[in-house]
C-alpha cells in the first residue's frame, strides 16, 4: 500500500487545522509560536508532496524559504518576548492590551 498526493494533502490540512486552532485559541505567546510553526510545516508537507507527485524540486525550494522564514521569525519573536517577559513578568497575551509607549 502506497500514499497518495491525496493522503499527504489530508495529512497537511489537518495539521494545517491543527495549528490554527492553536493559534486562535491559546493565551500564551510561547504556544502561539508553536501553533504557528505547527501550521508553516502543515504547508511544508503540502508543497513537498505536491512537488514529489510533479517530478518538480519548486516546492521543495518554497519548503527550504518557509524553514529559514520560521527560523528567523521563532528567533526574534523569542527575543521579543524574553524582552516583555522582563518588563511585565507575563507572557499572556491579554498584558498586551496595556501597551505603554
Amino acid at each position: 500500500m502506497s500514499l497518495t498526493l491525496n493522503d499527504y494533502l489530508v495529512i497537511s490540512t489537518i495539521i494545517f487545522i491543527i495549528g490554527m486552532i492553536g493559534v486562535i485559541r491559546r493565551k500564551n505567546l510561547i504556544m502561539l509560536f508553536f501553533a504557528t510553526e505547527i501550521m508553516l510545516n502543515a504547508v511544508n508537507i503540502g508543497l513537498v508532496a505536491i512537488s514529489k507527485f510533479h517530478g518538480d524540486l519548486t516546492g521543495q525550494m518554497f519548503a527550504f524559504f518557509i524553514i529559514a522564514i520560521a527560523a528567523s521569525e521563532v528567533a526574534v519573536g523569542l527575543g521579543l518576548l524574553i524582552l516583555w517577559h522582563k518588563r511585565n513578568n507575563t507572557i499572556n497575551l491579554d498584558s498586551l492590551q496595556s501597551m505603554k509607549g
